[in-house]
Formats: structure tokens, sequence, C-alpha cells
């Protein structure tokens, strides 16, 4: 009998790794075909398959940096996803915080107001009618503003019930001690929310560095686009030729990659901790 449930649940477990093995060689599928072909010929290129390429176009990635202006769009991404991380992570620990700490209704009433940013839809005619009227169209402080505003409601949320369970004693002992409330704020709370604060930061770096709707609409001037931009602009001059088109998407791809293999498990701990302390 025991035999038997043994052989069934090893059974179980090699279906479900063979299964888990085809869903992640189907959903990788797409990113080995712009792999292979960013370094093929136009012409073999042009099959858009899976085939290995005959030999490695190296030129293909310099041809994409010099004529998709990727230098200038990188330092652009850069500096707008950087800005964005550290602001908003900043704005979002402290809101959390205050809001949580402080239970009356109107601070429940605010975090509420906050939070309900993650579902309400964004309305672009009249947030481009503000960003005129602030003389801020068209300028990178502008951008990396409206970043920060788009995703603190869902840092918001994730950061305040991780707030809500570190006891207030530490608190009271820090101010016993003398600790004015930026200091403690600083030297005791931020580090106990290491674990959050990560996956906010690598959240919200993922999310501006593959925005591409706003500074499509607020962005005019091609000297401060973004890399998802550049991507944009160089498919419509370069469609004939896959080869370089998938090589564009490779380099834009790879700061994202990078940054979510060397993060995920800051994200995974940080979503579970959220989870269990909420």
């Amino acid at each position: 009998m025991k035999k038997g449930m043994k052989r069934t649940r090893l059974l179980k477990s090699v279906g479900v790794n063979i299964l888990a093995w085809l869903l992640s060689l189907l959903l990788l599928a797409p990113l080995l075909l712009i792999l292979f072909n960013s370094f093929k010929t136009s012409t073999a290129a042009s099959e858009m398959n899976l085939a290995l390429p005959a030999s490695l176009e190296w030129s293909n990635y310099s041809v994409v940096i010099e004529k998709g202006k990727l230098g200038i769009t990188f330092l652009n991404s850069l500096c707008y996803s950087v800005s964005s991380v550290l602001l908003c992570t900043l704005l979002s620990a402290m809101a959390s915080y205050v809001l949580s700490r402080n239970r009356k209704k109107l601070h429940r009433f605010l975090y509420m107001f906050i939070v309900l940013g993650i579902a309400m839809p964004i309305n672009f005619v009249t947030l481009m009618t503000v960003m005129q009227t602030v003389n801020l169209m068209n300028s990178r402080i502008g951008i990396v503003l409206l970043y920060t505003a788009t995703q603190i409601p869902f840092n918001v949320f994730l950061i305040h019930s991780f707030v809500s369970k570190i006891p207030e004693d530490i608190d009271e002992a820090a101010i016993i001690d003398g600790a004015s409330a930026p200091g403690m704020f600083i030297r005791i709370v931020l580090p106990l929310l290491k674990p959050v604060l990560v996956t906010v930061m690598v959240l919200t770096f993922l999310n501006t560095w593959n925005e591409f709707v706003m500074p499509l609409y607020f962005l005019d001037s091609s000297d401060k686009w973004p890399m998802t931009l550049a991507v944009y602009n160089f498919f419509g001059m370069y469609f004939k030729d896959w080869n370089l088109v998938c090589a564009d998407i490779v380099l834009t791809s790879a700061p994202v990659i990078l940054v979510y293999l060397l993060g995920q498990k800051y994200i995974v701990s940080g979503m579970t901790a959220g989870a269990v302390k909420g």
C-alpha cells in the first residue's frame, strides 16, 4: 500500500515537473526567437524562426547603437528609472508609516484614497492640461514626477501592511532615547522595511523602464526619449530589417531582465513577508 502511494506521488511529481518545463520552454520561445534573429543577416531574419544563426552578426548591435541613438536613450531611461525609484520608494515609505501609525478616520480615508489610484484610469487630457499649466511638458523632471505619482498607490498598498506589524514600542523606545522623528524613521524604521523596500524598488524600476505611453504623450523631443520610444522609432525606420529590430529589442530588454534576475528573490520574499504580516 505504501509503495503504491509513493509511486503515485513520484509519478505526480514527475508529471508536474515535465509540465513546468514545457510551460517554461513555451514562455522562453519568444525570447529565444528574438535573441537568435538578432545575430542573423537581414535575409535569414526575415523568416523569423528558431533556427540557430549560421554566423554571429555582431555588427547588428553596433548598427543599432549608432542608428537608434541607444546611448542617449539608455542614459535617459536610467535617469528616469533611478530617479523614480528613489523618489517613489522614499515617499511611499513615509506615507505608509504615517498612515499606519495614525488610525484616525481621516488617515484611513487618505490611505483608501491613495490606494484607489491602483484601479483608477489615467485621464490623459486633464493630465496634459495640468502639465502644461505647471510648465512640465517635455521635461525630464516632469516625466519623473509622473512615473513617481503613478507608482505610489501600489507601493503604499504594499508597504502599509508591512509597517502596521512593526511594534509601536520600537517608536516609543527611540523617542525616549532622544531620537527625533526623522532620525527614528531613517535609522530604525527604514532598516526594518528592507525586504519590502527592495521589492518596491525592483518593481518600480521594471515598470518605469518598460513605460511607453507617458513618454510618448509628454516628451516631444527625441533627445529626451527613453529606450522604449527608441525601439518604436527604430522599428518605423527599419521595419524590413528584422535582425536590427531584434537586436534593438535585446538591448532594450537586457537591463530589465538583469534587474529582475538579481531582484527576483527579494520580490518573492517581500511579497511573502507582506502577505504574512498583513
